[in-house]
């Protein structure tokens, strides 16, 4: 496929059918194709869903154009592969061969550490409707990956966007309180490291509302731990984006804690986007 595609993952499953949908409706708004997946250990296996999912696809999306691929072998694999060339990777949060609540063996949770793009992944248990705002988690220059998206599809969306942004000098060890009510050189210092750095997220924003000018930002300062404040807007939101924050671990990369946290808990699709 020549022209750029976003590509879901399908098992035959009412999750990944739903998560079908939602790649069509991005596909349309990306004006891009749609690359149906399969990963089986039998290709044969394979052509029934393939085929539902194309017929489904057209019936809802007319127009759409849609390829599909039976691919032998695990599916987070697969899908990691095929996250390199598209704008978009699209999975459910369960099926796809995972296990219902089991952590370990979360689809999701494993390709978010190793996809190579933008990954979408759709909670089976949020109805989202139509005008509500987009969601960015943003704390530093790190998670300018995820503005730039979280813009990009606020304006595909023609919706506002919501910034929440979190310090990281969040945590102040205490001292006992002077006589005279002054800060220690402690404290003054944790102050004007989050003022600078809050100085520098707005600076870092404030470029991407210049290339985006239909798009009414609406932004909130956080000053405690993000995932709580985060699972909380995600209630009335369309989808979230975060930044992947990977890190190295024993056997593979690990995803930052609130990324792993908002795969498990968010009220809505949340959209992971990896360092550059």
């Amino acid at each position: 496929m020549t022209l750029q595609h976003i590509v879901v993952g399908v098992d035959g499953s009412l999750t990944s059918v739903r998560a079908l949908d939602w790649a069509g409706a991005e596909a349309v708004r990306h004006g891009s194709a749609l690359r149906v997946l399969y990963a089986v250990p039998d290709r044969d296996e394979a052509t029934p869903v393939l085929a539902y999912a194309v017929s489904r696809t057209r019936e809802r999306y007319p127009g759409l154009l849609v390829e599909t691929v039976a691919a032998e072998g695990g599916v987070v694999h697969a899908l990691a592969r095929e996250s390199e060339r598209a704008v978009l990777t699209v999975v459910g949060t369960r099926g796809l061969g995972t296990v219902t609540g089991s952590v370990l063996g979360s689809v999701s949770l494993r390709l978010a550490a190793v996809a190579q793009g933008p990954l979408l992944v759709v909670r089976g248990d949020h109805r989202c409707g139509e005008g509500r705002p987009v969601l960015l988690g943003f704390a530093d220059d790190s998670d300018l990956p995820a503005a730039e998206y979280a813009f990009q599809e606020a304006e595909r969306r023609r919706v506002s966007l919501r910034v929440l942004h979190s310090w990281s000098h969040r945590h102040i060890t205490p001292e006992l309180p002077s006589l005279t009510g002054a800060r220690s050189p402690g404290q003054e210092r944790t102050v004007r490291e989050s003022l600078s750095e809050e100085a520098v997220a707005h600076f870092a924003l404030s470029r991407l509302e210049d290339r985006h000018p239909d798009v009414v930002v609406e932004s909130h300062t956080v000053r405690s731990a993000p995932a709580p404040a985060l699972l909380k807007a995600s209630q009335d939101v369309a989808v979230a984006v975060v930044g992947a924050h990977r890190r190295a671990g024993v056997f593979a990369h690990r995803l930052g804690p609130v990324a792993h946290t908002l795969l498990h808990r968010s009220h809505c699709p949340l959209v992971v986007i990896p360092e550059r």
